[in-house]
C-alpha cells in the first residue's frame, strides 16, 4: 500500500479539540469542564472559541452551541459525552 494511502493514528497527545460557546450559556460551561477534564487526562491540547466574536463559527454553529471540533471536525454538540470523547481522541475509555 503506497504510504500516501496509508492512515496513521493519531495519539491523543496530537489532537486539537476545540470548544465553540458563549457567555453565559450553561451548557458551554458544562462541556467546558468535560473538554478540560478529558484533554488533561489524554494529553490532548484545547482552545476555546467564542461563537459572539467569529462570524463564521456564528453562521454554522449558532443553533448547535456548545459544539465540540476534533482537529477542526465536528464530534458532538450541546452535550459532551466523555467515554465518547476520550474513544475520538484514540484514548482508552476508562469506566466508572
Amino acid at each position: 500500500m503506497s504510504p500516501l494511502l496509508r492512515r496513521t493514528k493519531k495519539k491523543p497527545a496530537d489532537r486539537v479539540v476545540t470548544l465553540v460557546g458563549k457567555p453565559g450559556c450553561h451548557l458551554c460551561e458544562d462541556a467546558r469542564a468535560v473538554v478540560g477534564a478529558v484533554c488533561a487526562e489524554t494529553g490532548a491540547s484545547w482552545v476555546e472559541k467564542d461563537i459572539t466574536e467569529d462570524e463564521e463559527l456564528y453562521k454554522e454553529y449558532w443553533e448547535q452551541i456548545p459544539v465540540v471540533l476534533i482537529d477542526g471536525e465536528q464530534h458532538t454538540f450541546w452535550r459532551v459525552d466523555p467515554a465518547r470523547l476520550r474513544k475520538a481522541l484514540g484514548a482508552d475509555v476508562k469506566l466508572g
